[in-house]
Order: C-alpha cells, then structure tokens, then sequence
C-alpha cells in the first residue's frame, strides 16, 4: 500500500523522537516517502525524560482547551485534526476526563504513538545519538532535539548560527495583548521622545506609579511564591536578564533606577505630576498586537506573576499570552536564522522543528513538526509547497517563529522568545466586531465575539488552502 514511485528515493532524516520530530516522520512517510527517525533514549537519557518511548510527555498530560470558539490552542487542535497529525490521533484515543480540557493517559498515549511508527513501512527508527552536524551525504535533514538537544549537538549548532543565536537559558518577560491595556491610564512615549532607526518617539507603553504604588509593588514582589531552579538548571544568573524579584531584592530603590525608571518621561494624564516609576511595554510582534514587560523576566509562579502585575496601574484587565520565566531551553532566534520554510539559511539542507524552533508547548511543537514534514516531503518530491494563511492558527504560530517578531536594536542578547499560540499572534480582524443585530459590543461579549471571528476566519482560510495544496496534501 505504501510502496510508490518515491520511496525509492534518499531517505529524509528526522533528529529526534519526542512528538515534533515524532510527527514530522508521520508526515513525511503518509507522502509515499521513506525516513529515518533517529533518538538518542535510551542510549543517551536527558535530565527530564524517564523512558525510552517515543512522544513521551515529560511536564503535564494536558493539551490545554480543546474549544476552538474561545481559545487558539482549540483552533491549532482543529486544524491539525484536519492535517491528519499522529499526535492528534493519539491523544483522541487516550483522552482522559478534564472539563474543556483534551487530558491524555500518558503510557497510552506514547505507546499509540510509538506502534504508528512502528509499524510504517517506510520509516525506520534507530536508536542512537547525532552528536554533530549530519553528514553531507544527508541532503534533507529535520532537527527536532527539542529544549534537552544533547550538548554536544547543541554545540555544533552554535558553531554553525553563532552561539549568539542559540540560547541555552531564556529569560522570558511577560507579553500582554495590546487591547487589554487601559490606555486611560498608560500612555505611547519613548524615554526622552528618541525615534531610534525605526521608531516615532512614541514606541513604548508606559504605566505610572506613584511612590506609595511603587512600594507596594515591591512588597508584593519580594513576597510572592517563586519558582526554584530544578537540579539541571544550576547556571548561576546573568546581570543582563536577573530576575526582576532578584532585583528587588538589592535594594527598595533598585528597580526604579532599572527597568522601571522614571526618567525622560512625561504622563499626559497628569503632567505636572513626576511618576516615581514607570513600567515600560514593548510592541512584541510585527501586527502590533502583543506588547512585552520590559526588563520583567521572572521566576514567580504563574499565580503570583497575574496577582502582582495586574496590580500595575493600567495593567488590572491584562490578558497575559505568556507569562515570564528563567529556565533551561535551547532554542534558536529562528526570526534570523531560519526561513519560512523552516530551513537554516547557513545549511538549507537543515530544517528545524519543534520548541528548537521556538515555540512552547506539546501541540504547538507537534504542529511545527507536521509543517516541516509536509515541507521537506513536497521539497523531496520536487512541489512546490505554499505558506498557510497567517490567519490560521499554525499559520500565524509559524509567521511568529519566522519573521513576525520585532528585534530589539541593542547590543544585548536576541529578544526573540518562546511563545505558545495565542490570539494575539492572529492578524487583526477587519472592522470591528458587533453582535448579530449589528450592535457594537463591549467587555466580555466583546472578547467572546472577537474570537469567535477569528476561529471562523481561521477556518475558511484553512479549507481555501487545502483545496490549493490539495494534491500535495494526499497520503500516497
């Protein structure tokens, strides 16, 4: 059933087993075309794994909402549903009882996974560790290690993008969507009205605090419940990305002459009125939707991050897309180094998937995964393969990975970060969003209705491109 013309050519090559690379060979093989998927488990374990079995999941056993009319991550479940991903299938046959939630049993759901791939003629499984760059005879290649990649590959790779380029420990600053800051409050200013290459003078989102708020601030900062270090991640901290709470806790005054100093900065709400400090937000994506804490990389439990920052003034109705963190997790700034197709552009003849790629979260790395197989197949089969609408979920995840950031003009480390899919990343709707009577819409009805537009846009454009890509797309 499985035997066609294009199985006789070079085999594709797929580094690593966890669900990315898992289902990347997936799809490769459902196009007629042969694939090596290599793991290094058991040989080589990780500090995270705890078996040799492919798709393991190794943090929780959700998939998050499952609700493609109220949440992003239930339109990627659709649309990869549509895509016939393995790992949509396995989790459907392992779902556990979780409210709106798509919980999978763990040992079934990895099992389910690893008999797939067993069980397909045309891909081979070795176990065993790439710990350089592939050989150059392997012209079509898949990197998809994950945030664990082995060390020594890790190091290859840096060598070849600039270890610049590769973080191996990302501080990662809070993002908040743009329409959920009052602006009654926040105000458009860059410190000392400076343009910069690219700016207008007005580039930041700035939120004051009075004395007795920024005091306040700091109290609850330093009491908040905080996250430690596991046992592999012993990097001591940098001076360039410290933890806000760290800094805080050098001095009461320590984050007002940093990352929230009030300097060069006029509140038009209240002009006559100095702000004691300021939190800054900067745009985050190239639509201009998503805005970052500046200097807010932190170690506080998720809870505690909400409670303390929507304290902030002008910040009490945000909706956080990502929360902060410090922790272990080797990525590349794939917005440079990558091009839209997933390929090195210093080695086009590697392609790169999964959270490597920048992305977080175990269906958002399937889903990159399920792109870069279909990409590589077409590549082998000589088709050509196009883009998907921005306006789908794995669309806008993938022009977020490849070119929908905004890079930070500075001499620090690269900005880019790790981001689960979200509706911020979605292109804006046009005109504005009101009820079936034509009525404009506020608050909660407002938000509710915004997403719901937005999942059924993602849905028409993702029909109109399967029928365009429609003979690629067909299993062999």
């Amino acid at each position: 059933m499985f035997e066609t013309r294009f199985s006789a050519l070079a085999p594709i090559h797929v580094i690593g087993g966890g669900l990315a690379g898992s289902e990347a060979a997936w799809q490769i093989a459902r196009q007629g075309l042969p694939v090596i998927l290599h793991e290094m488990r058991p040989d080589r374990q990780t500090p995270a794994h705890r078996t040799a079995e492919l798709a393991e999941l190794v943090c929780s056993n959700s998939f998050r909402a499952d609700d493609p009319q109220t949440s992003a991550i239930g339109v990627l479940h659709r649309e990869m549903r549509r895509l016939d991903s393995l790992i949509m299938a396995a989790a459907e046959a392992h779902k556990l009882p979780a409210g709106g939630a798509l919980a999978v049993d763990r040992a079934g759901f990895s099992e389910f996974v690893g008999a797939k791939i067993a069980a397909h003629p045309l891909i081979d499984v070795i176990r065993e560790e790439i710990d350089r760059l592939p050989p150059r005879e392997w012209d079509n290649v898949i990197v998809a290690t994950g945030p664990l990649t082995s060390p020594s590959l890790a190091a290859a790779i840096g060598a070849l993008t600039g270890e610049r380029d590769l973080a191996f420990y990302d501080a990662i600053a809070p993002v908040v969507q743009r329409d959920s800051i009052d602006m009654g409050k926040a105000w458009m200013q860059s410190r000392y009205d400076k343009t910069g290459p690219a700016g207008t003078g007005a580039d930041y989102i700035n939120c004051p605090l009075s004395k007795d708020q920024y005091y306040a601030f700091v109290d609850a900062l330093l009491a908040a419940e905080k996250i430690e270090f596991r046992e592999f991640e012993d990097t001591p901290y940098f001076n360039g990305c410290l933890p806000i709470e760290i800094m805080a806790e050098r001095g009461r005054e320590t984050l007002r002459h940093g990352p929230m100093k009030p300097f060069g900065l006029t509140d038009p709400h209240a002009p006559t009125i100095k702000p004691y400090a300021v939190v800054q937000l900067r745009q985050d994506n190239a639509l201009g939707t998503l805005y970052n804490m500046v200097g807010f990389q932190t170690k506080l439990k998720h809870h505690a991050q909400a409670e303390v920052f929507r304290a902030i003034p002008g910040l009490e109705g945000a909706v956080f897309v990502r929360l902060g963190g410090l922790h272990r997790n080797t990525f590349l700034n794939a917005p440079k180094l990558l091009d839209g197709e997933l390929r090195l552009k210093a080695d086009p003849r590697l392609r790169f998937a999964g959270q490597i790629t920048g992305c977080e979260g175990y269906v958002e790395s399937a889903a990159v995964g399920l792109f870069a197989g279909r990409a590589a197949a077409a590549e082998r089969k000589g088709e050509e393969f196009h883009p998907l609408p921005p306006t789908t979920a794995l669309g806008a995840l993938l022009n977020h990975i490849t070119g929908g950031h905004i890079e930070a003009i500075d001499a620090g480390p690269p900005s880019f970060q790790p981001m689960n899919v979200n509706f911020g990343l979605f292109p804006p709707l046009s005109g504005a969003v009101k009820s079936a009577e034509g009525k404009r819409l506020r608050g909660g009805e407002k938000a509710a209705a915004k997403k719901a537009a937005l999942s059924a846009r993602a849905a028409e454009d993702l029909d109109v491109w399967m029928a365009t890509e429609s003979s690629s797309l067909a299993p062999a």
